[in-house]
């Protein structure tokens, strides 16, 4: 199959991946909070980013590497950590990892996956990212720290916008419960998705795998109570001092909206920020990512990384140029692996590489990085083009 002609674009993927899942998995893969609107505001400002185009270049020679942590990787982004990856498509996190390793991209694994670290330990490589959702117990966020390290994953990403739980309206209509719990209205969902019920019914109903295992039996909680009463959500800024204490390698806080945050973040010994909104799947009242983005490039030297609202090559500039060293896509890669499974995140990353050259070579520069101080945010003003 000819899948650039069949899917040249990423919202193929995400029709199809939309009609492959049970409506409850739609929904938890695609909702934001709220009135969705903060979704809508990340993509209405990625497309008030602005180029001029740039002519007689001559042909280019494209180079997409970017080294990050003393770690080259072949493209300028990533996949983002999504929770419970394996609950969209069975085998979605190996599938991810396995891509990601293949096209030397970083791979983001979360605490509260449908795998353990150390099933993905013979996949990632030196690819492999880890989200915290950090426990309130020292003695486990050691053991994980111990396991994640043992594991092969290099960076450690604290997430710090999820102090509370997020409502996402979208998702408790469709009747969901993390882990999903089968009743009579899910039955009917499921059923309407042969396939995807046969392939969940090989792997096994997902569960929040790793969190699974400081699971204290005589509580009788499942995993998913078990995370709200294991998981510290609202870390301090103590909590960062003694993670960094903890943590030997690259130590990245994400969710960083604020400027005023980045200085005391350099003083706490991170090694970069991650500029999110958490797709607006938290809170619909904060500013699109990309408006912050150029104030939080200006107020620090450290690595900048960025996500929410990603839709392709394009956007991926649109950050770069706003000052992103590096760009990640969570939603992106899981409708494309629930789309064609493994082969949907291969095609997606070759999706976004050959629209990233397409509209680099309009701009005339071999490098995303060439386009730092060129775009306009939603201005009729440009900066002189130099590449």
């Amino acid at each position: 199959m000819n899948l650039h002609a069949k899917y040249p674009a990423l919202s193929d993927l995400r029709q199809l991946a939309k009609k492959r899942l049970p409506h409850f998995a739609w929904e938890y893969l695609d909702s934001a909070t709220g009135t969705e609107k903060g979704r809508s505001r990340n993509r209405e400002m990625l497309d008030n980013v602005r180029f001029l185009p740039s002519i007689l270049h001559g042909e280019l020679a494209y180079d997409h590497a970017v080294t990050l942590f003393g770690q080259r990787y072949e493209r300028p982004f990533g996949i983002s950590p999504v929770g419970m990856s394996g609950l969209y498509w069975p085998g979605a996190e190996k599938a991810l990892a396995q891509a990601a390793r293949q096209a030397g991209i970083p791979y983001g694994m979360s605490t509260v996956a449908t795998v353990k670290p150390e099933a993905l330990a013979q996949h990632i490589g030196d690819m492999g990212w880890f989200q915290l959702y950090p426990p309130a117990s020292d003695e486990i966020l050691q053991d994980m720290l111990r396991r994640v390290k043992t594991a092969g994953f290099k960076v450690l990403i604290l997430t710090v916008d999820v102090p509370v739980a997020s409502r996402r309206e979208r998702q408790v209509r469709s009747g969901l419960t993390v882990p999903p719990v089968v009743s009579p209205r899910l039955f009917l969902q499921i059923a309407a998705r042969p396939r995807w019920a046969i392939s969940m019914l090989r792997q096994g109903t997902p569960t929040m795998a790793m969190i699974d295992d400081y699971a204290d039996p005589s509580r009788g909680l499942s995993s998913v109570e078990h995370a709200g009463y294991m998981l510290r959500t609202s870390p301090d800024w103590s909590y960062l001092d003694r993670l960094r204490a903890l943590w030997d390698g690259p130590l990245v806080v994400k969710g960083v909206m604020r400027v005023d945050d980045v200085a005391r973040l350099e003083n706490a010994g991170v090694d970069g920020i991650w500029v999110s909104n958490h797709g607006a799947r938290q809170f619909e009242g904060a500013p699109a990512t990309i408006e912050v983005l150029p104030d939080i490039r200006a107020a620090t030297d450290l690595p900048v990384i960025f996500d929410s609202g990603i839709e392709g090559g394009l956007d991926i500039l649109r950050a770069i140029a706003l000052g992103a060293d590096m760009v990640f896509l969570g939603r992106g890669f899981h409708y494309a692996v629930s789309a064609l499974g493994k082969a949907g995140a291969d095609h997606l990353i070759e999706l976004l590489t050959l629209d990233m050259e397409s509209n680099l070579g309009q701009l005339g520069a071999s490098k995303a990085a060439a386009l730092r101080g060129q775009a306009s945010l939603g201005s009729a003003s440009f900066a002189k083009v130099a590449v």
